[in-house]
């Protein structure tokens, strides 16, 4: 039985066909084995609260969230809820993170 010898007849190809294999088999197995790649320290938890006649946000940033910076806390308070301080009413709902 006689085996067949195969000759690279243009070398730029033959690794740019390499290279391409490589790139593909290695992003095929990096989405396979890493789509459960999320950490459980980005899973956040939120208290829902009732605004009451008075609150402002800056009041609310102050006694529920630990931030140092106060103006920080509001900030994270007014995008999270996508309202402006001026715009707080009592009754509403708001969501603040635990």
């Amino acid at each position: 039985m006689m085996t067949k010898n195969y000759r690279i007849k243009n070398r730029l190809r033959f690794t740019i066909f390499v290279a391409v294999t490589i790139i593909l088999f290695t992003m095929t197995a990096n989405f396979a084995l890493g789509i459960n790649t999320a950490d459980s320290s980005t899973v956040h938890e939120y208290i829902e609260l009732e605004v009451s006649y008075g609150d402002t946000l800056w009041s609310i940033a102050d006694k529920y969230m630990d931030d140092d910076d106060i103006r920080e806390s509001v900030y994270k308070l007014s995008k999270l809820n996508n309202i402006k301080a001026s715009d707080l009413k009592a009754g509403m709902t708001i969501i603040i993170p635990s």
